[in-house]
This record gives C-alpha cells, sequence and structure tokens, in this order.
C-alpha cells in the first residue's frame, strides 16, 4: 500500500500546478466582437479581422477562453465536456456494474443481463471488452483552440493509470483527435498482473465549400493479462503468514511468471490480445448554398439534400493464451486437461475483416440535419486463422437502412433503423430497432418507448473455428432476441426510470470449462431499473441507483436479483474556485450462482454449484476541482476488515474462486489546459 507521505507529496505538487493552468469553458455560440470579417487562425481560433493597422494593438478578448464542443461517431448530437466530479466512474474505464477477476486490467464481466445485440461475424473474445477503445465511442470535436487534457491514477501495490487527451483545429476545415491509456497493475495476488495500451488518433476534415468530408479513425487495444486460474484453497486466505495474498497459491502460474516491473509486461502464463482498427469515410453532399449576414458578418451556408457516402474498415484481431512454465499435474487437476510434462501451451487465433459499405443519405428538411433517410449496401471479407494450418475465408453481403428525425423543437425523436445479411455464411442475421422519444413537458421530461429483435449466428470460436479448447455442439442454431424498453428521464426531478424486457430462443452459452450448449426454448429476462437525486440538505445529496432482474422458469441466466448502489455525498461550491464532493459509496448485490471463469478458453460459463453471497462494497472518497484540476482520492472496500480478527482479511469473491481485493487505496488527478 502506497504510504502516507506519497500521497502528501503528489497532492502538493498538483496543486502547484492548479496555479498555472487555467481553462475558461464556454458553451457553443460564443458571442465575437461586432463589425467586420471572422477568420480563423491557423489553430482554428476564430478572431476579427482588422479593418486597418492599429497604431495601439488591443488584448485579444477570445485569447483566454475556448469554445469545445463534440459528437460521437456516427451521431449528429452535439455534447459539452462534462467537467463533474461526483461520480468517480465516468472516469474509471470499467463501470460499477461490472465485476472484474480481482484486478484492475483482469477480465470482467457486467452484473446486469447484456446479451449481443449485433448480428453478422462474432470472434467470441469479449473478457477483455470494457478496456477496448471503439469506433463507437470515437469523439469529434470542434475546438477554437488546442485543448489537452491528462489523466494519472495511482493505487496500492503499484497500480497506474495513465489518460491523454488532446485534440485541435489545424485550420478552419481539419480537427485532430488523439487520446492513450495505459493501464498497468501488478494485483495483490499471484500472476495477476495486468498491462494494457489504448490508443485512439482521429481527424475529421470538411472542405470550404462543404461539400466534401472525410473522417479518419485509428485504434490499437493491446491487452497483456497473466492468469492465475483462481485459487487452489480459499481457505488459506484465513492463515497469512505474512498478511500477504501473494503468499496463495494459485492454480496457473508460478512466482517465475510474476512480474511487477512496469517496463516489464512479458506474459509467461497469460493472454495477448491485439486489435487494429483503420476506418476511412468520404462523403459527398448535393444541396444548395446560402449566406447569412449578423453584424455586417457573412456566414457562408451550406444545405445538404442527397449525400453519396463510402466507409472502408480495416481491422485485425489476435487472441491468444500461452502457457510457458506448465506445470501438467495442475491442467489435469483442475481443468481436466491433459498435457504432457513440459509442455507449452499456445491457443492462438488471427481474424482480417476487410468492410466497404455505400450508403445514400437523403434530408428532406434542409435545415434539420436530425431528420434524414440511409439506404445502404455493404460487403464484407473475413479471413481467419487457427491451429496454426485451419484457416477459413468467408464473404458476406448486407443491405442496411435508418430512418431518423429529431424534430427541431426538439419535442420528438424517432429512430429507426435495420440490417440484413442476404449472402454468405451469415445469411439470414439481422437486426431491426425503432425507438420513440417525446418531450412530455418540463416538469414530467422525457418518455422514451422502443422495440429491437436481432437473429444472429453464434460466435465462431462456439462453432470450433478457433484453435482453443472449446468443444461445440453440431448444428447450433441463430439466437434470435427480442427486446422492449422503454424509460422515463426527469432532468427536473433528478429521476430516471427504465424497464427492459427480453425475449430469448437459442441462447448460445458455455456450460463447463470447455462445452457449448444451446437453449433451444423461449425463455424470459425482465430489468428494472431507478437512479434518482435526493437532496437532503444544503449540502447533503444522496444518490441512488437500483436494478432488478428477474428471469422466468428455470434458463441459463444467473443475474443477482437486487443491484444497488448508493452514495451519501457532502457537496457543494466552496472558496468561489473549490467545488467539493466527499463521502461514502455503498454497492450490494444479492447473492447469486455467479458465471465461473475458464482461464484456458476466456470465457465465462455457467456453473450451479457455488453462490456468490458478499458483504456490501463499502468506499469513501473525497473528489473536488479548482478551477481546471480535478482529484478523485478514494479508500475502497472496507467492507474486507475482519471485525474478529482485525485487519482487512474478509474478502467479496467476484467469481468462484476468484477472490476480490481488500483495502485499496486510490489517488487520480485530471487536469486540463488550453495551449
Amino acid at each position: 500500500m502506497l504510504g502516507m507521505n506519497i500521497f502528501r507529496k503528489i497532492l502538493l505538487l498538483m496543486l502547484l500546478l492548479v496555479g498555472i493552468i487555467q481553462v475558461h469553458a464556454q458553451r457553443p455560440g460564443l458571442k465575437l466582437p461586432t463589425g467586420g470579417e471572422v477568420i480563423q487562425t491557423g489553430q482554428g481560433r476564430p478572431v476579427k479581422k482588422s479593418s486597418g493597422n492599429d497604431s495601439l494593438k488591443h488584448r485579444d478578448a477570445l485569447e483566454d477562453s475556448i469554445t469545445i464542443y463534440y459528437r460521437y461517431f456516427d451521431s449528429t448530437r452535439i455534447r459539452l465536456l462534462d467537467s463533474s466530479i461526483n461520480d468517480f466512474y465516468l472516469r474509471y474505464p470499467v463501470p460499477y456494474y461490472y465485476n472484474t477477476l480481482g484486478n484492475l486490467g483482469q477480465p470482467a464481466t457486467s452484473l446486469i443481463f447484456r446479451p449481443g445485440l449485433k448480428p453478422g461475424f462474432d470472434a467470441g473474445f469479449h473478457a477483455y471488452d470494457v478496456y477496448n477503445f471503439t469506433i463507437e465511442g470515437t469523439k469529434f470535436y470542434q475546438t477554437t483552440r488546442p485543448y489537452t487534457e491528462l489523466g494519472y491514477l495511482i493505487g496500492s501495490r503499484g497500480e497506474q493509470m495513465i489518460d491523454v487527451v488532446h485534440t485541435q483545429n489545424r485550420g478552419k476545415n481539419t480537427n485532430l483527435g488523439f487520446e492513450y491509456r495505459l493501464i498497468n497493475s501488478p494485483g495483490a495476488f499471484r500472476n495477476q498482473g495486468t498491462n494494457i495500451n489504448n490508443i485512439r488518433l482521429n481527424v475529421g476534415y470538411q472542405s470550404s465549400n462543404k461539400r466534401y468530408a472525410a473522417y479518419f479513425i485509428f485504434l490499437n487495444n493491446k491487452v497483456r493479462v497473466n492468469e492465475n486460474g483462481g485459487l487452489r484453497n480459499e481457505k488459506d486466505l484465513d492463515s497469512l503468514a505474512l498478511n500477504d495474498p501473494f503468499e496463495v497459491t494459485t492454480r496457473l502460474g508460478t512466482n517465475a511468471s510474476t512480474s511487477r516491473n512496469f517496463f516489464n509486461p512479458d506474459i509467461i502464463t497469460g493472454d495477448l490480445y491485439k486489435e487494429n482498427i483503420f476506418l476511412l469515410r468520404q462523403q459527398y453532399d448535393i444541396g444548395q448554398k446560402d449566406s447569412l449576414v449578423v453584424d455586417t458578418v457573412t456566414y457562408r451556408l451550406f444545405y445538404p439534400r442527397i449525400r453519396l457516402q463510402h466507409t472502408f474498415i480495416y481491422s485485425t484481431n489476435l487472441y491468444s493464451f500461452n502457457d510457458r512454465g506448465t506445470d501438467s499435474s495442475l491442467y489435469s487437476q483442475y481443468f481436466n486437461y491433459r498435457i504432457n510434462p513440459g509442455d507449452t501451451i499456445i491457443f492462438k487465433d488471427t481474424w482480417h475483416r476487410y468492410s466497404n459499405e455505400f450508403n445514400v443519405v437523403s434530408f428532406p428538411v434542409k435545415n434539420n440535419l436530425n431528420q434524414f433517410l440511409k439506404l445502404g449496401i455493404g460487403l464484407e471479407i473475413l479471413k481467419g486463422q487457427y491451429k496454426d494450418t485451419l484457416s477459413v475465408n468467408l464473404n458476406d453481403v448486407y443491405l442496411s437502412a435508418e430512418y431518423r428525425n429529431r424534430t427541431r423543437n426538439q419535442l420528438w425523436d424517432l429512430d429507426a433503423a435495420g440490417k440484413f445479411f442476404s449472402a454468405g455464411p451469415l445469411a439470414g442475421d439481422y437486426s431491426s430497432l425503432i425507438s420513440l422519444k417525446r418531450l412530455l413537458s418540463k416538469k414530467l421530461g422525457y418518455l422514451e418507448a422502443g422495440f429491437q429483435n436481432i437473429n444472429r449466428s453464434p460466435s465462431y470460436n462456439y462453432k470450433e473455428y478457433t484453435s482453443f479448447p472449446i468443444h461445440a455442439v453440431t448444428g447450433l442454431k441463430k439466437e434470435n432476441i427480442t427486446r422492449v424498453f422503454g424509460s422515463l428521464d426527469n432532468p427536473e426531478q433528478n429521476l430516471t426510470l427504465s424497464a427492459e424486457y427480453y425475449v430469448l430462443k437459442n441462447y448460445t452459452y458455455m456450460d463447463s470449462f470447455y462445452k457449448v450448449n444451446q437453449q433451444s426454448s423461449l425463455f424470459n429476462l425482465l430489468h428494472l431499473s431507478l437512479e434518482k437525486k435526493f437532496r437532503l440538505t444544503k449540502h447533503l445529496n444522496w444518490y441512488t441507483e437500483v436494478h432488478v432482474q428477474q428471469t422466468t422458469g428455470n434458463p441459463p441466466v444467473h443475474v443477482p436479483f437486487i443491484l444497488t448502489r448508493n452514495r451519501i455525498a457532502f457537496e457543494g461550491n466552496f472558496f468561489q474556485n473549490l467545488f467539493l464532493s466527499t463521502g461514502l459509496e455503498i454497492r450490494y448485490f444479492t447473492p447469486y450462482k455467479a458465471n465461473g471463469y475458464a482461464a484456458l478458453t476466456n470465457q465465462f460459463y455457467l456453473q450451479n454449484s457455488t453462490t456468490l453471497s458478499n458483504r456490501p462494497d463499502i468506499n469513501a472518497y473525497l473528489n473536488f476541482r479548482i478551477k481546471s484540476f480535478k482529484a478523485f482520492v478514494r479508500v475502497e472496500n472496507l467492507n474486507t476488515f475482519d471485525f474478529k480478527n482485525g485487519g482487512f482479511k474478509h474478502y467479496n469473491y467476484a467469481a468462484p474462486h476468484f477472490p476480490q481485493q481488500s483495502m485499496w487505496v486510490r489517488l487520480g488527478v485530471w487536469w486540463s489546459f488550453v495551449n
């Protein structure tokens, strides 16, 4: 555990930086000086063009200010930066409703039911999805000044996370975005060290006449994680000689295979995942020109009516498990997997994907880009290699359509989308979605209702297109998932109510370390949730989130009946620039038979022998913001205190044989500045 003196030194250093780092953020709609022509500098900052050579240069009113907003890829909705500090998980990569197998970067699974809702190809490896950068999560910014945000988190036993975000406009037509994240954590138990690197680079360009636009995205996700297979005997935690859980023997890995070196992420027993994605989208608009004069400033406008759009995606994925220090007796005893003494285990699957999609987009109303009809056709080529010598080539053709209408008065929001695979091995896969959102009133908020139906092929590793030791069953049918959903969002009352109802058929799952099974009969699952903020006093607030999940019959899905998170926070704005939020955070879920985890297949599997019955997770926190500087101090897992024997030794479990961390201290700082 880090000493308090280290925290004091780091905190003092960060507070000193506050004096030299300032950001004055403004909402979109920056008021410029009236009169004259507005131009942009090479950094993309608007300035007023001088009408002559002034003998005395005045200070630029925009010199210390910034206007910045963003939208997600494939979305037209404008969003602002979030400077809130009341929820640590907005900056932490693992949501509160996930459990990791005892360490940041380890395989993670959701406590809320989340089936696969995408048709088409799926390699089937999802244990590390929560840590990856994605195309859907890519932000395209518009900013008047170069903007940078730096984040650094340190935790017990050498845990570290680094976050870097930078964006700037190059001229008035091009925006660059860059993100980098590093997670490195040796963990508390033997052979559970993690090293995860994520890189995202995106470029947005629009021509001066606003007819042509191009978007480029590059993603690189690299996961290096040691696997220990769980503890051999959980009772060893009750008799630690040095009170260090590192003493407990694990099913996989040895002392030699465990490294706590930040610069040595070599994996002797564990997983290596690599993902690279290149996306290029080009579009050309046909429409009409217009102009707008405001205070003698002329703004050139263009209204697209027809858009021709092409998207190319190339991606590569590597999934591998290796053990260079194998103990054949352990594999036979714990995993029923027989190998020769001294053998090296290597499982490796590689997939290459090429996708070309062409769309035609129509905008019925010239000044509302949130209303459009899009029709498309796509060709997807997949090449896979597994078991060294075996390979497969797949060619699929799909059709897509989407209608979106968010009215200009923002009272109605309609979205209808569909995708159908018409030819190839995935023929018959499809997805359909329709949702309608309506502003009832300012007092009642927004009401949303929707319907979704997906028909998808089971994951390809479940069909034995893999070198991992997964025993598939023959004749797997397509999964069919129906989801009916609705929500009521009332910002004025700080209240959100939502409901999801699933109907599933041919649900495919793992029912042991290696075996695939499919539930042919229908089963249902209902998920209800509530989020509410209660104001108890002027500075004391209670945030509550409650999830209720219920299945019918005896389906192959285990979820906790109730999951809840509650935060009692003392918060407010003090001393003009100090924003503070401090208190207790409590998470609890009712006992249930959590899925087991198989290291050799990298899969969570259904088990019916062990019930997890954990104490509530209790965390104390102190979050504050001074101008652009944000700090998060947390003491987590106070619930692990052993009242009988003293010390923090009463472990909660994420899965059978996988205890979570004991008391854990984290300090995270994020600060932003304008170049």
